[in-house]
């Protein structure tokens, strides 16, 4: 058998193909701070060369005050790091969606 290895980028090789994170975290704006849960995923884009990660943030009143209804760019911090997100739309169980280019936060 031969031993097949595929060239990896920078941030591939850093992260791996696919990453998860679920567990605590906290995300700021400005004037606010809100400690969540969350559960967080990522991936090596190849046709842009960039780490897109995304997830939701548990329900939380906070959360929503903190959104107002609209795209919020955060901070999120875990216990592995952080990084700058946006927040968008909730589902209907008032999780809000989070994204991000680049470093994730995991």
């Amino acid at each position: 058998m031969s031993d097949v290895r595929e060239s990896t980028t920078g941030a591939e090789q850093e992260h791996g193909p696919e990453e998860e994170y679920e567990g605590e975290a906290v995300l700021f704006t400005e004037d606010h701070e809100v400690a969540v849960t969350v559960l967080l995923r990522g991936h090596f884009q190849p046709i842009d060369g960039r780490f897109h990660w995304y997830g939701r943030v548990s329900a939380h009143d906070g959360v929503a005050e903190l959104a107002g209804g609209r795209k919020t760019d955060v901070v999120l911090r875990t216990t592995r790091g952080e990084a700058v997100g946006t927040l968008a739309d909730p589902d209907p169980w008032q999780r809000y969606r989070i994204t991000g280019l680049g470093r994730p936060p995991f």
